[in-house]
């Protein structure tokens, strides 16, 4: 199927989807229902936010080429989890709700969706290959670009990282430095692992990404009768394991 590269399309895994747009959902109830303050560089398009304490800060720099974007820290106890361009967003904003439940702030609890399992039990879930090692465990997605490693007790204690066929422009990592609470990891895992699409235009995808993937068009309103988008995007994904059983 041909796309338009303006045309907005669901796109699984969301590890393959790139960066995409959802800034504000990273940011946004952080700003506006907890009412953390925020400061923004028109210009460089550079956003700063940080909690009422000024305890954690949260740093959006998209100025730099598969450099580092994003920077979430912490300064008592220390800990740091910083992201590169590509990094679906939506990982992000999985993760940036929970941050006042750190600083015993717990309102809006139905908005944080806080996940109850492990990595492990996610993995397991999600289909995810789990491996031990001498120093930790690492977890890998079904296709095998992506994984996720864990060294307890060491400085970086938490480690993603993803490429296609090590391509330029696919590759991000994620890094977890210092005391990082479990519950950050577990849910970053949640929002990563999840089989939920995300959208995306087709040129918001990177380019040896797009044959990995699978993309639904999202079109305008469906015909009465019609699958809605995320309705096909699911059957086609059953679809498309099937047929990769029968090959095998």
């Amino acid at each position: 199927m041909k796309f338009c590269p303006d045309e907005r399309v669901l796109v699984s895994p969301r590890h393959l989807a790139g960066t995409g747009d959802c800034v504000a959902d990273v940011l946004g109830p952080l700003i506006h229902l907890f009412n953390w303050r925020h400061t923004r560089d028109e210009s460089a398009g550079c956003i700063t936010v940080d909690s009422p304490d000024g305890s954690i800060v949260i740093d959006f720099t998209p100025t730099t080429f598969e450099g580092v974007w994003w920077t979430i820290a912490r300064h008592e106890p220390f800990w740091r989890i910083t992201a590169t361009q590509q990094t679906p967003m939506e990982v992000l904003a999985g993760v940036t709700p929970l941050l006042p439940l750190l600083l015993t702030n717990i309102r809006h609890p139905d908005r944080i969706g806080l996940s109850d399992y492990t990595v492990a039990e996610l993995a397991r879930l999600y289909d995810w290959t789990t491996a031990d090692n001498a120093s930790g465990v690492s977890f890998t997605s079904p296709d095998g670009h992506c994984t996720v490693r864990h060294t307890p007790g060491t400085e970086q204690p938490w480690y993603a990282e993803h490429s296609v066929r090590d391509g330029v422009g696919t590759r991000w990592h994620v890094a977890f430095e210092g005391e990082v609470p479990d519950a950050l990891a577990r849910q970053f895992f949640l929002y990563l692992a999840t089989d939920v699409p995300v959208e995306r235009t087709l040129e918001d995808i990177p380019r040896l990404a797009r044959g990995q993937a699978q993309m639904t068009p999202l079109g305008g309103k469906p015909p009465s009768g019609a699958l809605g988008p995320q309705l096909s995007h699911v059957l086609g994904g059953i679809v498309d394991a099937v047929e990769k059983g029968r090959r095998r």
